[in-house]
């Protein structure tokens, strides 16, 4: 599978405490079906971090990967914006 047919999802890292691994939470909006109104909704993924660089309140890019462990499917690729900044 070539990169540019792999998934990106932006985030922002709520947990780095594994080893290697950050946990980044996902919000997407959408309109619902039936009431017509915009809802929020969160998704958490497990994501590899080589270099542990990430720490928590970063805003990261994530794709996906081939399975690294039981629920890490996904590869961090870069730091959009630092917690500090």
């Amino acid at each position: 599978m070539s990169d540019e047919h792999r998934l990106v999802r932006s985030g922002t890292v709520v947990s780095n405490k594994p080893d290697k691994t950050v946990v980044v939470r996902v919000e997407r909006k959408f309109q619902h079906p039936v009431y017509s109104r915009t809802v929020k909704a969160t998704k958490k993924y497990m994501a590899h971090d080589e270099e542990n660089a990430c720490q928590i309140g970063d805003v990261v890019r994530i794709v996906e990967s081939r399975p690294l462990s039981k629920r890490k499917r996904w590869r961090v690729i870069d730091i959009v914006q630092k917690s500090g900044e």
